[in-house]
């Protein structure tokens, strides 16, 4: 049978991987025409583009697989026309090919709204390698750009715009909110305000009415008679079914486009099939790469024999648009007597969280995510699988408390076997399941190479993982979370095996420990783990190379390539004399600054080789690295407890300080935060930290593994009543324990959240020494205490390491020219202010 596949693009390519994985033995002879000059790529991915990554890190598979596999290939030969009386099909480049099936796979196009000016130069479409090559290269001279279309692909034109360093962008929505056909009007608005903190400027119930310019574009004029000044323009307003060639061999469409087909994708001929965003089934035009694929699989088990039939496609999604996470599921619309709702929102964090359930509470009908999504995966398959709720609904989305088995794991448990955990390839749980146990594929890699699960947009991953570590367990297995493939241990293996050999080196701990070169898995929990252990200078015996890059500096990198300066304030207490001198250096170095919710100030906007003379007056006027740049205490924050308040019970300001300065630059698997409350009015709000201490009559109460980042958990109450000297004990334990035992990046809740025994377990560790180690951690504990020094004042006094800090080896001293402040907000510049 001859196969010929008009389009070779994702979906057109996943239609020749399975038909050639369905068809081993051969009997196929395929032919694929491509209207681009290159194979298939991905295009879920398309704006990593300009993160570095290549044409051909982006390409499906190379041009070699297509001969190995027996497929003659045509790029940049788009089909002309289809003669369905001979079966034949006619080329650009004046080639004639034979079909006994056809396979329609030409997608979408652009939708361009019919504005005069359209065709100025600077105008661009966001759908192809070359539209962004195009973008690429006109960006240099754009100052400012404007995307028309709030929906996906808008807002992801929106971030391209970012990341060529257009940083004054502007989105235009027709309608009245941002992705009108996935999230509500108050999803809408918490993410028009995070992008906007991000510095994209959002204009909603807009409509454009003319591009203008003479040759090229300067700006846009909208229906009400109001204009914005553009340099640049990106149009992503929608799309549109490629259904031309059907129109033209006389194949039934729809009247608003796409080629109508049936179950089985075959069109008015039943020799012709139509795959991916050009089909039309019962109405409905699908346009993610999930359904393609799924369609692409029916016709491959049609074309083998088999009666699978296309049925629908569920349209949840999950997404990472300009760094924000955004997800629907089920019915995300749902609303009055129809259901019941919960809803989470934090407006100054951007968080939005929305399920919808049954009046009954015990099912779920859909919801939205906005900010933080880690909970997407398990709701979604809650919904589809219509898996019974918990008794508090709320738990799913605002986290497990009382330290329960993860919601991962806890979830994944439950689901039926034919729970279709990767949508993009159609793999379902019993598939992975059985990879695990009878495949031997013990690692998510393995996994992905087996079944092909988590490799198109790689939302599933996370459940990937737990159901991998879920399957080994159930077979007894005892399950390792190595830390990669340099290193065959754990980082809580590496960090025993780093202590005892006394390894004070990343490259130490390479030839001892591991194998290889090393890579961005593990060097910086390496590093982590170095300072965890020795407290020594990160900067120092080679171990600067592996740190992040806001370590290796020293400082947080902002947009624009400058660095932000914090210098720790303890408890929140300053004298007049230092804010003085806070004031001095911003209005000297023209830095932003702005009071953090952690009670520190931030300057931003330090040039890179202005960063030791800043600290080297700072560190003068008795201040000192505030540690924001590392995994490490942040901050603790106070009230003004019984010095002031008439309701504070104890002092907390100087417990604060105590405990601030007992814990400064104690790096961890990640950040840490505490606060001291005077009362139980919790006015430094100690129940969202990582440990948190609030006064009693009697003493202070120990709360432990809260977390107010972007997955809001209460902490837990761990002893009660305690005098100051045994709550510092218990926090020594408690910090040392968790940096010997959690894995890299994971927050104090999420640790405990994963903990068997949850609270209970952690507090007969700490409080009652089960394991009979707490005489051990605190000794650690104080060895790490006698050990701090201010990073920054090493830096300041050593030139070696101040060298680190020059922009110009050859030239140090001299600033970098293509690096200019700009206003932030509509704050000015130091030098500005009145």
């Amino acid at each position: 049978m001859k196969i010929v596949v008009i389009g070779n693009g994702m979906v057109g390519y996943k239609f020749c991987e399975k038909l050639v994985a369905a068809n081993s033995s051969g009997g196929y002879s395929i032919v694929v025409f491509g209207e681009e000059t290159r194979p298939a790529y991905d295009r879920v991915h398309l704006s990593s583009f300009f993160e570095g990554r290549s044409p051909d890190d982006l390409a499906m598979a190379p041009t070699s697989w297509y001969a190995e596999n027996g497929i003659q290939l045509y790029t940049g030969d788009p089909i002309q026309s289809i003669d369905r009386v001979t079966k034949t099909v006619h080329s650009y480049n004046g080639i004639t090919e034979s079909y006994d099936r056809l396979i329609i796979a030409t997608g979408s196009a652009a939708f361009v709204p019919p504005i005069p000016g359209i065709e100025k130069r600077g105008v661009f479409l966001y759908r192809t390698i070359e539209d962004l090559e195009m973008m690429a290269a006109y960006a240099p001279r754009a100052r400012k750009g404007v995307v028309i279309g709030g929906g996906l692909l808008g807002l992801e034109a929106a971030k391209a715009m970012l990341d060529l360093g257009i940083t004054d962008t502007h989105v235009i929505e027709f309608a009245s909110r941002l992705m009108p056909r996935q999230i509500d009007e108050a999803a809408s608005q918490v993410l028009s305000a995070k992008l906007k903190s991000l510095g994209l400027t959002i204009h909603t119930n807009t409509s454009t009415t003319e591009i203008l310019g003479e040759d090229r574009i300067t700006g846009l004029q909208f229906a009400d008679d109001t204009t914005l000044e553009a340099d640049m323009l990106v149009i992503s307003a929608g799309i549109r079914p490629r259904d031309e060639l059907a129109k033209l061999c006389g194949l039934e469409t729809g009247h608003r486009g796409g080629i109508v087909v049936n179950e089985h994708l075959q069109t008015s001929d039943e020799h012709i099939f139509a795959i991916g965003e050009c089909a039309l089934y019962k109405g409905m035009i699908y346009g993610l790469v999930a359904p393609g694929y799924e369609m692409a699989e029916v016709v491959v088990n049609h074309l083998t024999g088999g009666n699978k039939a296309f049925t629908g496609f569920d349209m949840s999604t999950k997404l990472k648009l300009v760094g924000i996470d955004v997800a629907s599921f089920g019915d995300p619309f749902i609303g009055g007597n129809d259901c019941r709702t919960v809803v989470f929102e934090d407006t100054m964090k951007g968080i939005y969280k929305r399920i919808n359930i049954t009046t009954d509470g015990k099912a779920l009908l859909g919801g939205i995510l906005i900010g933080d999504a880690a909970a997407y995966n398990i709701l979604l398959q809650t919904c589809k699988n219509k898996l019974a709720l918990p008794p508090h609904p709320e738990d799913m989305i605002l986290g497990a408390r009382g330290g329960s088995e993860s919601e991962g794991s806890a979830g994944i448990a439950g689901l039926p076997g034919d729970a279709l955990i990767c949508s993009c390839e159609g793999v379902s749980k019993e598939a992975i399941c059985t990879a695990v146990s009878e495949g031997g594929c013990e690692t998510v890699e393995a996994i992905k190479k087996c079944t092909k699960a988590g490799t198109g947009c790689g939302g599933c991953t996370p459940m990937l993982k737990d159901l991998v570590v879920h399957t080994l367990k159930a077979q007894g297995k005892y399950v390792r979370n190595v830390l990669c493939e340099h290193f065959h241990y754990s980082r809580q293996e590496l960090y025993d095996l780093i202590k005892i050999n006394g390894l004070k080196t990343y490259d130490a701990v390479l030839d001892t420990l591991g194998k290889g070169d090393g890579c961005e898995l593990c060097k910086p929990p390496i590093a982590s783990i170095l300072a965890s252990l020795w407290n020594e200078m990160i900067l120092k015996k080679g171990n600067d190379t592996v740190q992040d890059s806001n370590d290796r500096f020293l400082a947080n990198i902002q947009k624009g390539g400058t660095y932000s300066v914090v210098p720790r304030v303890p408890g929140g207490e300053i004298s007049p004399d230092k804010l003085i001198v806070i004031g001095q250096v911003a209005k000297k170095y023209q830095l932003y600054t702005k009071i953090t919710g952690g009670q520190r100030i931030d300057l931003f906007g330090a040039h890179l080789g202005d960063l030791p003379l800043i600290w080297e007056e700072l560190i003068a006027a008795g201040f000192e690295s505030g540690h924001a740049y590392g995994k490490a205490l942040r901050t603790v924050k106070s009230c003004v407890g019984s010095t002031w308040c008439r309701f504070g019970l104890h002092d907390s300001v100087s417990f604060a300080i105590e405990i601030e300065e007992r814990y400064r630059g104690l790096r961890s698997p990640h950040k840490l935060k505490s606060a001291v409350s005077g009362c139980i009015r919790e006015c430094a709000e100690a129940q969202s930290k990582d440990f948190g201490i609030i006064a009693t009559e009697k003493g202070w109460n120990l709360y432990v593994c809260g977390n107010g980042g972007s997955k809001p958990q209460h902490a837990l109450l761990l002893a009660t009543d305690i005098d100051k000297q045994t709550c510092i004990q218990y926090i020594d334990r408690f910090l040392m324990f968790y940096i010997k035992t959690a894995d890299p990046l994971t927050r104090t809740a999420t640790w405990l959240n994963k903990m068997e025994g949850g609270i209970n377990y952690l507090r007969n560790v700490v409080v009652n020494d089960s394991l009979g180690i707490a005489a051990e951690l605190e000794k650690e504990m104080q060895g790490l205490v006698d050990n701090y020094r201010c990073e920054w004042k090493e830096v300041v006094d050593d030139p070696l390491l101040r060298e680190r800090f020059n922009h110009f080896v050859n030239a140090p001293g001299e600033k970098d020219p293509t690096v200019q402040f700009d206003t932030l907000r509509d704050q000015k510049k130091a030098a500005d202010w009145k």
